[in-house]
């Protein structure tokens, strides 16, 4: 139970990074908001997506070995 806060950023991360990937241009108006200053374009999508499912593997791989 501890672990739930850290058991759900997890599943929204995996499931943001999985989005990205999947279906970058139904993400572009979220990302066109996000990274205000600058376009966002399919490459950062995939890019910011990529790093999102590493950081779900590595908190899934700190929460296993806790």
């Amino acid at each position: 139970m501890k672990n739930l806060d850290v058991l759900v950023f997890v599943q929204s991360a995996l499931a943001f990074g999985l989005a990205g990937l999947f279906w970058p241009e139904k993400l572009m108006p979220l990302f066109d908001v996000l990274m205000f200053p600058w376009p966002a374009s399919h490459r950062t999508v995939r890019v910011n997506s990529v790093a999102a499912i590493g950081l779900a593997l590595l908190l899934a791989v700190r929460i296993f070995a806790a």
